[in-house]
């Protein structure tokens, strides 16, 4: 994600509405959203009640041309605010897997300086159609849609961009309970997965995140 330098004089108003904390009333008072992964699905209302709140904020920022950013359960979420449909389940990925540009990402303000395909960190069972109207940007053969954007600068990506080294080890280690249930001998081959595929999805996750920034 861009450093501290690049966010010199943003103002950060982090909630957490799974905690209990409330959601703002509207856009008004903000330059841009970011709505981060989660284990919910994105269909989960009775269990996360704050998800249609959350919607129509996204559906908000971006009436008024407002830049959102939604990262694995966002890009689902900002798929449902706008129409889109989410398939729970069968969508399974998770570590470094390759994603490729479709033509219309070439000439993207945020994904053009990327290369054609390229590994990045994934973990999720769920996926999304794309609403009416959003630009598919990349995808693969498990995923069709890993990444898309609606508008000027609403963006969706499936792929944990900001999952760099650092981040997928902590994870790892915070998580491994969970990992070793689901994807056996993963702790075991971590370092040659970093070895083979962490320097160019580090690359690729902060030229995403500083064009996003860029954009807002």
């Amino acid at each position: 994600m861009p450093s501290n330098r690049e966010l010199a004089g943003a103002e950060i108003d982090l909630r957490r509405p799974f905690e209990g904390e409330a959601l703002p009333a509207d856009a008004a008072g903000h330059d841009a959203m970011v709505v981060l992964g989660g284990g919910q699905n994105a269909l989960a209302d009775e269990e996360h009640p704050y998800f249609p709140a959350l919607l129509d904020l996204t559906r908000d920022f971006a009436a008024r041309d407002r830049a959102v950013l939604g990262i694995c359960l966002g890009s689902q979420l900002i798929a449902r605010a706008f129409g889109g449909d989410n398939h729970i389940g069968g969508f399974e990925e998770f570590g470094w897997h390759g994603v490729s540009l479709t033509p219309e990402a070439k000439t993207d303000a945020v994904l053009s300086g990327l290369p054609e395909t390229f590994p990045i960190f994934e973990w999720h069972d769920d996926h999304f159609s794309l609403p009416a109207g959003a630009t598919r940007l990349a995808g693969n053969a498990a995923a069709g849609n890993q990444a898309y954007r609606i508008g000027r600068a609403v963006y969706g990506f499936q792929f944990h961009f900001e999952a760099d080294t650092r981040l997928v080890s902590e994870w790892s280690e915070a998580f491994a309970d969970l990992i070793a249930a689901r994807h056996p001998g993963w702790s075991g081959r971590l370092a040659a997965e970093i070895a083979a595929n962490a320097p160019q999805a580090d690359a690729a996750g902060m030229m995403i995140a500083r064009a996003w920034v860029a954009a807002i």
